[in-house]
């Protein structure tokens, strides 16, 4: 059984920590990426290395989100999240003291997991703190809004601390980061908050679909550097598919399965999920595009690049936690149309925006202002639509799907984005600067339209989406936590 919801000073403090976990988790995204070229050159790794060192950590990540959000309704929320970040801090410390490539990779891996379990956990608590409503709405506010500013956090620190410190240092700022969120998270969470689940474990439910998500993620995160239609890609997509054909037949026959057939047979939760993921499809991609494009062709510095995206992210922080009192007036249904309507015209402006001559101020502070506004509307109504249903004994699972959804949106839109402006540019070797950023350029605009076209299709899907009639209710009070 679940204890009933904490008061709302409780809460409050609850919140801020599961949303400051949030930050860290979406930061060390970041961070590690900015660094990667200081790693290089100090351990002697090329860019293949240096690429696993990034993609390790996403594979794992995405692989046991589903896993960890199952673990967390069966071994206790509050466990499950100590636990996620006491492996985080290890593994960070792993990290920093790695002697060479292969080792950081594994200590990224095993961050990664660490990342899983913590954020499945942090989110399912968050569901049970927070009951479907006005208060749920502005909690997952909060969320999108420390996410958003995660994302400039980690490029600016990774800045920072690379100049400053080395490329070491930001391993170990996630070492203190992890011990101080735990230990405070011992303090503010109720022991029994989000207590264990009895009942069996699907462990062939658990294996099959760990190891068939696991090698989606590796041929999705591989395909763009080895090539879609390589060997490689191809036998990790289609052992990852079979796996999971093999986890749905299984979960049809288990006692006690991993992801009920019921959970799954909801029309609304499964299109809410593949929303998620096409949100995410769009907006992880243009984080990345934006500060490439302002470095490689503006010729920013790299903090230079993480602080171009400062204004989007001062918005977001503005607009996610007047979210909830949006859907209050407006509903659920049309204020995520309305998101990612927001989301395909800021993506298409910023597209047709870029010149090889451009400049921040008349290039990208415009429509990066409305892909602010865009980012939490859509964030925080997917989140809502896909766990609107989920019962208390369901919030971890919930959690795992949707984080899933939104973890491989990331993966699938970066691969296939920076594949398509990697197309469009074409080789400019031995190009001058001019010619070499106006090729540039144009791979980024590519991209970008692409990622509008899969906002613009989103954005039809959500018309699609109705809710059962209590779950999809804007008007269902309950007291404010704040």
């Amino acid at each position: 059984m679940t204890t009933a919801p904490p008061p709302p000073g409780p809460r409050r403090g609850a919140l801020a920590l599961l949303a400051s976990t949030q930050l860290l988790l979406i930061m060390d995204t970041a961070i590690v990426n900015v660094a990667l070229p200081s790693v290089g050159e100090d351990l002697g790794t090329g860019a293949d290395g240096l690429s696993w060192v990034a993609n390790a950590y996403l594979i794992t990540f995405g692989g046991l989100l589903l896993l960890g959000g199952r673990v967390a309704d069966l071994l206790g929320h509050r466990r499950v999240f100590l636990g996620g970040l006491g492996l985080l801090a290890v593994a960070s410390a792993a990290g920093g003291l790695a002697p060479g490539a292969d080792t950081l990779v594994a200590a990224r891996a095993a961050q990664g997991v660490g990342a899983a379990l913590a954020a499945a956990a942090a989110f399912a608590l968050l569901l049970l703190l927070f009951p479907d409503g006005p208060a749920r709405h502005k909690a997952l506010g909060a969320f999108a809004a420390m996410g958003g500013l995660g994302g400039v956090l980690g490029t600016v620190l990774g800045g920072v601390l690379t100049d400053l410190l080395g490329w070491r240092a930001t391993f170990w700022l996630n070492v203190l980061l992890a011990a101080v969120l735990a230990a405070l998270a011992v303090r503010v969470l109720a022991p029994r908050t989000g207590a264990a689940l009895r009942g069996g474990f699907d462990l062939t439910g658990a294996l099959t679909a760990t190891a068939g998500l696991g090698l989606v993620a590796y041929a999705l995160v591989g395909g763009a550097e080895a090539g879609w239609l390589s060997a490689r890609t191809l036998s990790a997509a289609g052992a990852g598919l079979a796996l999971l054909l093999a986890f749905a037949a299984v979960e049809t026959r288990a006692a006690a399965p991993l992801v009920p057939p019921a959970v799954l047979g909801r029309p609304a939760l499964r299109l809410s999920n593949v929303l998620a993921g096409l949100a995410q499809t769009t907006l992880f991609p243009m984080f990345f595009l934006v500060s490439l494009y302002l470095q490689s062709v503006l010729g920013y510095a790299p903090l230079g690049g993480g602080l171009g995206l400062l204004p989007l992210s001062l918005v977001v922080v503005a607009v996610a936690p007047q979210t909830g009192r949006i859907i209050f007036r407006v509903g659920l249904h049309r204020t995520m149309t309305l998101g990612f309507v927001l989301l395909c015209a800021g993506t298409l402006w910023l597209a047709l925006a870029l010149t090889p001559d451009g400049g921040f101020a008349r290039t990208v502070l415009a429509p990066s202002l409305l892909l602010g506004a865009a980012l939490p509307l859509v964030m925080v109504t997917t989140n809502v639509a896909a766990t609107a249903e989920a019962t208390p004994e369901e919030t971890g699972l919930a959690s795992g799907l949707v984080n899933t959804s939104q973890q491989f949106g990331s993966v699938l839109g970066l691969a296939v984005l920076v594949a398509v402006a990697t197309t469009r540019t074409g080789d400019t070797t031995g190009a001058g600067a001019a010619a070499r950023a106006a090729a540039e350029t144009a791979g980024f605009r590519a991209a970008l339209l692409t990622g509008a076209v899969l906002a613009a299709l989103a954005a039809l899907l959500s018309l699609r989406l109705h809710l059962p009639e209590r779950a999809a209710a804007p008007d269902d009070r309950v007291p404010d936590p704040y």
